[in-house]
């Protein structure tokens, strides 16, 4: 009686189940919302990552942006205009005149600053004048005495009351006595160069025959001072009737325009000046306007009334180094002048009618094209950081502000063939960086994302047999007691870092498949066959043989065979080397088969980025096998199914979801690896499938250049791209294997 009362009654157990079921429920509510709210949260973030990296990206694709600023008025004078530019902060504007007088405007009043008229001899008059390359900011006037006369515009800035101050002057980098080039008479149609220890004129004389007069600086150890001794001769075959000339800047070329054919000749020895190429640069009925040096002074760049521009640059050939023409860009309005940057490959062009066009030339992109009021146009300059253009026209230097961040970034020259100046043909080629100022930065996406591709490959050859047929054999064959040693040893695999991975595979095993491949082709042969071999011989064996090593270690009894046949191939690596390949493999490969041969390679890539991606592809496929219903393989054994039939027929096909997913899970862990690749190949940006050669890979070679990258520049941004494309390689290879994924599941879940 007494426990009976103490019992609880129906009401009570009523409420205590309730109460329970409420608490079931405000939990599986809970779950719910924070799985819901994780999920979402993770998509979110992808979207985020997505829009970041197109929001770093989107800059390098805008066009340029040209706005007027202002214009400032010259006094008309009867001497034409030979050169203008402005200072780098776009504060002050300059026009030199044929006849040297130098003016100096402010940008930002419109007055007059100052202006200089040269000094000349006692009666010496000036019969021609030059101008340098744009970025050297100098001229030069031929006097008729047969003197020269170099001048240097420079801008000095001083800081007085903490107030920026910018005071334009005149520098003469040969000194201030003009210098005697011609003994014979006055100098005409000059051109000129000067760096340093040498100094470079090209002129005609009165007969129009053209000389070339070397001046060769000395420093004279004992008194610092420069010693200067002179070459001339003449230019023989030399055009009389020139349009325009030009010598480059390292005094190898001078190049004379006709009306319809460019005169190239080589002038690197002063001794030896001799006519290197005739180009026949007419089409049809249009006329030259312009010839100019791109920047850096490897390509000539023509201009036509027609409103085509011609590239050519020196390509190497049979007869050795030549100009040919590269690209031409003919949507562009017939041609007035033409000015190309300091230090970029961009150029700009004027027409008649004041449409104004800015172009690239590796890239092939139409910058900016617009009209302005422009009559009668003149002489075009970018200034010293290519933020901003002068343009004289009707009596005015006008200003315009350039905003021109990423002229060297297009679709095709990222993910297409691209014709470099000094290569020999279309080519893909990364290459952000270099010591030299005029270089031109090459970033061709197609190498890395190949070389990503490439070593994926390789590392999945090597990895989906060892891990797919080891999970198989693990889960269906395996004894339990052994299958809970092996599954977690191999598992913990994954935690191994793989900087450490990368620092075995370029340090220890580069060297030793280098020095061992014969032994390593033999091993890779042999280690299968003769695993095969142990196999069946162990099945011909009598039953009382096997019952002596128990069936729980049987998987055991390959481990001499293993060590052996590695023993044995290593061993017979130096006879079959001297046998075969006269000592020395890699020599033989590189030699005789024409194979390159790195010793960072794609193999050396597969064998350890392979061991880093067996652990993910056989942990997942091992437990879509082992989760296979137990009902399904014993109902197939029932039948008369041998265990090979069940296997392949009932097990496979049924884990085959799980099975691909392991695939694809361990492909997106290859792409987007990093450490390995970085330290086990040589990093080279090359196109080559070879497994001797090496490659680089979008992510190592993030992983190199985003330190020293700066922040907002056109490689920037490219690396970000490189990132982005990763993104979709791996969301790519994700959502295939998702999809493939559940048709398989769809497809066999009946069985």
């Amino acid at each position: 009686m007494e426990s009976q009362v103490n019992q609880p009654g129906s009401a009570e157990k009523s409420l205590l189940a309730g109460k329970q079921a409420s608490r079931r429920a405000f939990k599986d509510k809970a779950a719910e919302f924070g799985i819901t709210v994780g999920g979402t949260m993770v998509f979110v973030a992808l979207l985020l990552i997505f829009f970041y990296l197109l929001y770093v990206i989107k800059p390098i694709f805008d066009g340029a942006h040209i706005e007027p600023v202002t214009s400032v008025s010259y006094q008309h004078t009867d001497a034409k205009t030979l050169m203008i530019g402005s200072d780098e902060q776009n504060e002050v504007l300059y026009r030199v005149t044929q006849l040297g007088t130098v003016d100096f405007y402010s940008s930002v009043t419109g007055q007059l600053i100052s202006s200089f008229t040269p000094t000349l001899p006692e009666g010496a008059t000036i019969t021609s004048s030059a101008k340098s390359s744009p970025s050297e900011q100098r001229f030069a006037l031929g006097l008729s005495n047969g003197q020269v006369i170099v001048v240097g515009i420079d801008f000095a800035v001083t800081y007085p009351d903490n107030q920026r101050q910018i005071t334009p002057k005149l520098t003469y980098p040969i000194g201030d006595e003009p210098l005697t080039i011609n003994e014979d008479g006055a100098v005409y149609n000059l051109v000129f160069d000067y760096s340093g220890s040498r100094m470079s004129f090209a002129y005609q004389d009165a007969n129009g025959a053209w000389k070339l007069n070397r001046q060769e600086g000395e420093e004279n150890m004992m008194t610092e001072e420069v010693e200067w001794s002179s070459i001339e001769v003449f230019v023989e075959d030399a055009p009389k009737q020139v349009v325009s000339a030009l010598m480059t800047p390292d005094h190898r070329q001078l190049i004379l325009s006709t009306t319809d054919k460019l005169f190239v000749y080589n002038t690197r020895d002063a001794d030896e000046v001799e006519l290197l190429q005739v180009l026949d640069v007419k089409k049809g009925e249009a006329k030259i306007k312009q010839v100019n040096l791109l920047a850096g002074a490897s390509s000539i760049m023509i201009s036509y009334d027609s409103g085509v521009i011609s590239q050519y640059f020196q390509v190497n050939g049979d007869k050795g180094r030549l100009y040919q023409q590269i690209r031409e860009f003919d949507d562009v309005a017939p041609v007035s002048t033409m000015a190309t940057e300091f230090y970029r490959k961009s150029f700009a062009v004027l027409s008649s009618e004041g449409e104004l066009t800015l172009l690239y030339t590796t890239s092939q992109r139409n910058l900016f094209d617009e009209k302005y009021s422009l009559p009668n146009p003149g002489l075009m300059a970018f200034s010293p950081r290519s933020n901003a253009l002068v343009i004289e026209a009707d009596n005015k230097l006008n200003l315009f502000s350039v905003e021109n961040d990423h002229p060297e970034v297009s679709w095709s020259a990222l993910w297409q063939k691209v014709w470099y100046e000094g290569y020999p043909e279309p080519q893909y080629v990364w290459q952000s960086t270099s010591g030299s100022d005029d270089f031109e930065a090459k970033l061709s996406l197609m190498p890395l994302a190949f070389g990503t591709m490439k070593a994926a490959f390789y590392a999945m050859m090597f990895a989906v047999p060892l891990a797919i047929a080891g999970a198989i054999y693990t889960a269906y064959f395996m004894t339990p007691k052994v299958r809970n040693v092996v599954k977690p040893t191999i598992e913990i695999m994954e935690a191994l870092p793989t900087v450490i991975l990368g620092f075995l595979a370029g340090l220890w095993l580069a060297p030793l498949i280098e020095d061992h491949l014969p032994g390593i082709v033999v091993l890779l042969t042999l280690l299968p066959v003769s695993i095969l071999v142990t196999a069946f011989a162990w099945s011909k064996m009598p039953e009382t043989w096997k019952h002596r090593l128990p069936e729980t270690y049987q998987e055991l009894m390959l481990l001499p065979v293993i060590i052996f046949v590695g023993w044995f191939s290593f061993t017979i690596s130096p006879v079959i080397e001297v046998a075969l390949f006269d000592g020395n493999t890699r020599q033989f490969i590189t030699n005789d088969l024409g194979i390159t041969f790195d010793q960072r390679n794609a193999f050396v890539v597969g064998i350890a980025m392979g061991f880093a991606v067996i652990p993910t592809i056989f942990s997942i496929a091992e437990d879509a096998i082992f989760s296979v219903p137990r009902h399904l393989s014993n109902g197939s054994l029932a039948l008369g199914a041998t265990n090979w039939q069940t296997l392949t027929r009932v097990v496979l096909l049924t884990a085959s979801p799980g099975i691909f997913s392991a695939i694809m899970m361990g492909l997106g862990r290859a792409v987007g690896e990093t450490m390995i690749v970085l330290m086990a190949t040589g990093n080279t940006a090359i196109l080559e499938w070879s497994v001797f050669e090496g490659m680089r890979t979008l992510a190592a070679n993030i992983a190199v250049e985003m330190p020293e990258s700066a922040i907002g520049s056109s490689h920037y941004r490219v690396l970000f791209l490189a990132a982005f494309v990763l993104f979709i390689f791996t969301f790519f290879f994700n959502t295939i294997a998702e999809v493939v994924r559940q048709r398989l599941r769809d497809r066999y879940s009946s069985l």
